[in-house]
Order: structure tokens, then C-alpha cells, then sequence
């Protein structure tokens, strides 16, 4: 999912990068509200996994990649305000750092792996949660159900941008077809990893899920109120 630098055009590069900022700062502005002292550890481990699996890259299209993203575990965990941030920040330093997705092409990448991932992701989760997460199995379940649908999201909005502006070569029917396919195979096990890491937190440490609050007797969330805590 790492797009390089010159796979989009200036103005569609800057653009992205105007909407990441503007989306990283709401994210943070919500997730200071919301920050629990006892999600920090978890927040440092989440992030150091989600960098682990994200390093492991499948060559796609033009130059592009794939790789698990980790969004929608970041949120079931910790929220969806504070898993965008977590994402965000693997991101930025892989692309700092290890040269993983290029800098031009930094804001389109926080957007599809870090936004969409995390923060739509979350939304089909609440909707799933809604029908099966009356115990552990079935937030689990609904977690990994959800990080399937988030790969494939994360997939539709590069194809977005690049069909807006991409500038790679190929064209946007080859890179869609290819990110898009290739994302659905990335889902299922996305997917089956998200949905035994969020089991293995419910197993231990219940309290600490943000997505299974409604069985420790906390209100359920709901579309809305899920993504603004």
C-alpha cells in the first residue's frame, strides 16, 4: 500500500497531504480527550506490531506494494482516534527513516493506511458488533471481519487518488485491478491475525479492549458515537 514518490501528481500529492493533516489533527485533538493512562503500553505495543507486519511488503503494480496495515486492530483496541494516530506514526517514521513510501506521497499514504483503515474500518466493526459482539468470540469475530473490509477500503481510496491523479504509467483500471485483487487476498489474512490478537486482549485483559466496553457494562457504541470516542 506504500505509494512512491512520482506515482501521483504534485497537485494530487499536495492535496492528500492537506487532508492527512487536517484528519491526523482532528484525530489527535479526539484522542487527548479520550486517552486512557492505561492504554499507553498498549498503544506502544500495538504500534510496534502493526510496524512489524507493515514491513513485510508484496510488490503490486507501477512500483506500489501491499502489506498488511493493522488500522482496524489499532481501533478495536484503543479507539479509533487513537489507533489513526498509531498507524500515523508508523507510517511517517517508515517513510522517514526506511525510505518505505515516498515523501511527496506521504499524506496520500497516511490517508489510506492510518484514515480510512482505522477510522472507516472502525465504523464496519461497530456495524458488524451490533448483530455479534454479545461476547468475546463475537467482537473478535467482528474485528476481523472489519480488518478484512478496511484492506480493501484502504485499496479503493489509492485507486481514488490515482485515478484523480496518478502519474505511474499504468493506468488507473491496471492499478485498481491490481491493488484492489491483490487487497482482498491482504484482507483474509489481515482478517485472521486481527481477530486472534484482538482474542488473545479480550482473554487476558477484557478491560482494556475499547471495542468490547459494552461487556464490561459501558455503554455499546454506536456508528457515531464510536468514531468521536
Amino acid at each position: 500500500m506504500h505509494a512512491p514518490d512520482g506515482f501521483l501528481d504534485g497537485p494530487t500529492s499536495a492535496a492528500m497531504g492537506l487532508v492527512a493533516v487536517g484528519g491526523v489533527g482532528v484525530a489527535l485533538k479526539r484522542a487527548g480527550q479520550v486517552l486512557d493512562e492505561r492504554q499507553v503500553p498498549l498503544a506502544g505495543l500495538a504500534s510496534a506490531f502493526i510496524f512489524a507486519v507493515q514491513m513485510l511488503n508484496f510488490p503490486v503494480a507501477g512500483g506500489t506494494s501491499g502489506h498488511l496495515l493493522g488500522g482496524v486492530l489499532a481501533a478495536v483496541l484503543l479507539g479509533p482516534w487513537i489507533g489513526a494516530i498509531c498507524v500515523t506514526v508508523v507510517v511517517v517514521v517508515q517513510a522517514v527513516l526506511f525510505a518505505d513510501g515516498g515523501l511527496t506521497a506521504l499524506g496520500a499514504n497516511v490517508i489510506n493506511m492510518a484514515l480510512v483503515t482505522a477510522l472507516g474500518g472502525y465504523l464496519v466493526f461497530v456495524a458488524l458488533s451490533r448483530v455479534m459482539a454479545r461476547n468475546p468470540a463475537g467482537i473478535a469475530l467482528a474485528a476481523g471481519l472489519a480488518a478484512g473490509v478496511g484492506v480493501v477500503l484502504s485499496s479503493m481510496a489509492f485507486t481514488l487518488q490515482y485515478a484523480i491523479g496518478g502519474a505511474g504509467g499504468a493506468s488507473a483500471g491496471t492499478v485498481g485491478w491490481a491493488m484492489i485483487g491483490t487487497h482482498v487476498l491482504i484482507g483474509i489474512g489481515e482478517g485472521i491475525i486481527t481477530g486472534l490478537a484482538v482474542g488473545a486482549v479480550l482473554a487476558s485483559r477484557p478491560d482494556l479492549v475499547h471495542g468490547a466496553r459494552h461487556l464490561a457494562g459501558r455503554t455499546t457504541p454506536d456508528a457515531l458515537q464510536g468514531v468521536a470516542s
